[in-house]
């Protein structure tokens, strides 16, 4: 019983762990498209601003 225990106890380890890796991708994933978004949304601005100082 105390085998089981320790069985148990050593997958949900690994469970949390291979979690944990999918929740850093998903993070990271999540970052570089709100990086891109925040350069498309500047160099919008940037381009407005170069137009309407004419």
């Amino acid at each position: 019983m105390n085998d089981t225990g320790k069985d148990d106890k050593a997958r949900n380890r690994e469970i949390a762990q291979n979690e944990a890796e999918r929740q850093t991708i998903g993070d990271i994933r999540v970052s570089g498209w709100a990086i891109a978004v925040a350069v498309i949304i500047g160099l919008a601005a940037v381009g407005w601003v170069l137009l309407h100082n004419r």
